[in-house]
């Protein structure tokens, strides 16, 4: 049982890998024995990443990539595969989740909202999963909100982006089993240098966590992707694990 979390000899993928939860699961990951690529549109984070993780000990590669844009998700799954010759584990992600007025979006930034939060983990996923089916298997974990569940006005197309992300494991999961497993961890609140609520909002957020009453550590969401991305999990796929302190 004590090897169940071990990732040694695994590759992953991570994207919106830069800072954030990306970052803290990167590095946990590298923790746990993974090598890593680190994508997102800013190279120097990528390499700041990648060079933490090689401070661990184990080997990453930065790469630039917008996950909206269907070419460069080809570049960067060639990339890596020429760097590493596979994957085993993609997270997908990077994410945009602005808030606004419905009323007042543009195509353009309705488009962008879609592009990254969708159409990427899409792309992604079947360049990635179609190779782990030809080769040794692997897992790919989707990060996903609750706002998929409980979607707000203010963020109406990040919400229905993440449900449609919610409605694509089951596809995949379906399509690439039983050599890849696929599962969406459902994220609720967390702090990060990407957010840090004010006093309202955080008041906000709290009162609508009955169970733990509080907003979660980047570390508490780690420990589930760790336990996808391992043998731990080896009879789930398809499953969307709430990790939001038991918001009703």
């Amino acid at each position: 049982m004590s090897n169940l979390f071990d990732l040694t000899g695994k590759v992953a993928l991570v994207t919106g890998g830069s800072r954030g939860l990306g970052r803290a699961m990167a590095l946990g990951f590298a923790r746990a024995g993974a090598d890593l690529i680190i994508a997102s549109r800013k190279l120097d984070a990528c390499e700041e990443v990648a060079a933490e993780i090689r401070a661990l000990g184990r080997r990453a590669m930065a790469r630039s990539c917008h996950v909206g844009h269907w070419d460069d998700l080809a570049a960067l799954v060639d990339a890596a595969y020429a760097e590493f010759g596979r994957i085993d584990i993609l997270v997908n992600n990077a994410a945009l989740s602005p808030v606004m007025n419905n009323r007042d979006i543009s195509e353009d930034f309705f488009d962008k909202i879609v592009g990254v939060n969708f159409k990427g983990p899409f792309r992604l996923s079947t360049l990635v999963g179609n190779r782990m089916v030809d080769g040794d298997g692997g897992v790919i974990i989707n990060i996903s909100s609750g706002a998929s569940l409980h979607p707000l006005p203010l963020v109406g197309p990040y919400s229905a982006s993440k449900a449609a992300l919610n409605a694509l494991t089951q596809v995949f999961a379906a399509d690439f089993g039983p050599k890849v497993r696929v599962n969406t961890i459902v994220c609720g609140s967390f702090n990060t240098d990407m957010f840090q609520p004010g006093e309202d909002a955080k008041a906000r957020i709290e009162a609508n966590v009955k169970a733990i009453n509080r907003v979660a550590e980047p570390e508490e969401i780690v420990t589930t992707a760790l336990y996808l991305a391992s043998p731990a999990s080896s009879y789930t796929t398809g499953a969307m694990i709430r990790v939001d302190g038991g918001v009703p």
